[in-house]
């Protein structure tokens, strides 16, 4: 036995739901400023017998979410659309950024702002960078990171956190990635953060799965995934099926399970508009009988 272990019972580890009934959190949505994507979370409700869909209109509050696809599939578009959407309704938003320095990660929330038609100025006042990019012992020393999101939990009064990307945490260590992810997850819930964390997909996982750099161990510690991916349309089959010309690169999103929630289960497609903007469309059309086609 390690000097760290201690024997006996872990007493203050064991509660009765009763005596838990003033800790649990309510159901609430978050807005993500992302069209489309609030719609796809509800809670189930059982009245007069009968199952009914509340929508939740967000995601939900003190989640903590995992936002994962390969290369250029609008992660950081989403998370971006987030953290400015909150801070303009009021909600301080710490945003680490582990690929991007702090002033350019800076220019994409401000274009991202002003493409959403928000006030930039009060955006700017509740945006709280962490620069993981140029203090690079943030991305090497998780105890540093975690003392320094602290700090800023603290000293701003911060509620949501983007981490873009949680990658950068485990690059070239994968193996490591559990021992990484498991206590942040930890500190974000002590906290009660609601979170995104950007994570790269390997072009060899499955586009739609939630794998990603550093296996499945990301997946199932966090709450749930959000999954984007992108196909380039290459046959007439796939052209009819997505309603586009051949050549085109359809992209693709959806939830790979949310513990907090329920969830819209379907693979819906999604675009990044001339403006910059990622939305979630409508549902993948499926083939019926007769070869024709329709909405699922």
């Amino acid at each position: 036995m390690s000097g760290t272990e201690r024997r006996g019972p872990v007493v203050e580890s064991v509660a009765t739901l009763a005596e838990l009934r003033e800790r649990i959190p309510a159901a609430e949505g978050v807005p993500t400023g992302v069209p489309g994507l609030d719609e796809l979370f509800f809670v189930p409700e059982w009245r007069d017998g009968r199952l009914h869909r509340r929508p939740l209109g967000g995601i939900p509050r003190h989640a903590v979410l995992q936002v994962t696809g390969v290369a250029d599939t609008g992660k950081s578009l989403l998370v971006e659309q987030y953290a400015v959407t909150r801070a303009a309704a009021g909600e301080t938003v710490a945003f680490v950024t582990m690929e991007s320095p702090a002033p350019f990660t800076a220019m994409g929330l401000r274009t991202r702002a002003t493409a959403l038609g928000l006030d930039r100025a009060a955006v700017e006042r509740r945006v709280v960078l962490l620069d993981g990019a140029t203090h690079t012992v943030l991305a090497r020393d998780l105890a540093a990171l975690l003392d320094t999101l602290a700090f800023a939990i603290r000293t701003h009064r911060v509620c949501h956190v983007v981490l873009d990307s949680l990658t950068g945490l485990f690059e070239a260590r994968e193996m490591l990635a559990r021992d990484v992810v498991r206590p942040l997850f930890g500190f974000l819930k002590t906290w009660h953060q609601t979170a995104l964390l950007v994570s790269q997909k390997r072009s060899g996982h499955e586009a739609l799965t939630a794998e990603a750099a550093g296996g499945y161990a990301v997946a199932h510690i966090l709450d749930g995934s959000l999954v984007l991916a992108k196909h380039p349309v290459l046959s007439p089959q796939a052209a009819r099926l997505h309603r586009v010309p051949l050549g085109e690169t359809v992209r693709l999103f959806r939830i790979d399970g949310c513990r907090l929630a329920g969830h819209d289960t379907r693979t819906h497609h999604c675009e990044i508009g001339p403006d910059g903007i990622l939305r979630i469309g409508p549902p993948l059309t499926r083939t019926v009988a007769g070869g024709e086609e329709e909405a699922s």
